[in-house]
């Protein structure tokens, strides 16, 4: 399983950070502060380093400074919030692989994360599947087509793209929060219904018309793509 650095100060991000990345598949270590962030860089081995710029005890430049003349070859991506041009240079020619500039929503830091993997030696053996199945639901995300049986899904963009978070991930309960930020690139409101609706018009079309439903909710916490017996 690919294995993700993540040193961030602020408690709450790094917590909603780390959660969306090991509900990507990912294993993730969290340092809080500069020093603890430097030393397990230096002493373990990651796919890839999230490093905050600004941290308490070492800043992200003189972390990656140092891990580059320790020759460690670990990938950095800079989380910050300073959008100054002199600064993402700075980054860039220090070695990073890339420089988000906060706030972002987290399904572009999960792609960006996905294109550095893939790009490095790193990430090598980090490839997502085109196709997924579930009983007798197909998915194939070259081709754009999901079927039941014989039948095929007649989906939209946005339910095609929800059905396929939701494989991806089967057997785990995704929040609405997650499914928001992820297909719609939005941040969750509680007055916004759009999940709900999108998810009702999913499963007509999912699982009304068969007698195994896949698409259930659970209550007060999201909704999971699953077979129950």
């Amino acid at each position: 399983m690919t294995k993700i650095l993540l040193v961030e100060d602020q408690a709450t991000a790094a917590a909603y950070l780390s959660q969306g990345l090991r509900e990507a598949g990912m294993t993730v270590d969290v340092a809080s502060n500069g020093p603890d962030g430097l030393h397990r860089l230096l002493t373990e081995h990651y796919a890839l380093a999230i490093l905050d710029v600004m941290l308490p005890g070492l800043d992200g430049w003189t972390i990656l400074d140092t891990a580059r003349r320790a020759a460690s070859p670990t990938p950095v991506l800079f989380l910050t919030a300073r959008d100054d041009v002199e600064d993402r240079v700075r980054g860039l020619e220090l070695g990073a692989e890339d420089y988000l500039v906060k706030p972002f929503a987290f399904s572009e830091l999960l792609a960006r994360v996905r294109v550095i993997l893939r790009r490095g030696d790193a990430g090598a053996n980090f490839k997502e599947p085109t196709r997924y199945e579930l009983a007798d639901l197909a998915l194939d995300l070259l081709k754009h087509r999901a079927t039941r049986g014989a039948d095929r899904l007649d989906l939209t963009p946005k339910e095609f793209a929800l059905l396929a978070l939701l494989i991806k991930r089967t057997g785990e309960v995704q929040p609405r929060a997650v499914i928001a930020d992820q297909v719609w690139d939005m941040n969750f409101d509680s007055d916004t219904n759009v999940v709900e609706v999108a998810i009702r018009r999913l499963r007509a079309k999912l699982d009304d018309p068969y007698p195994v439903k896949l698409l259930h909710t659970v209550r007060g916490v999201g909704y999971v793509l699953e077979i129950r017996d």
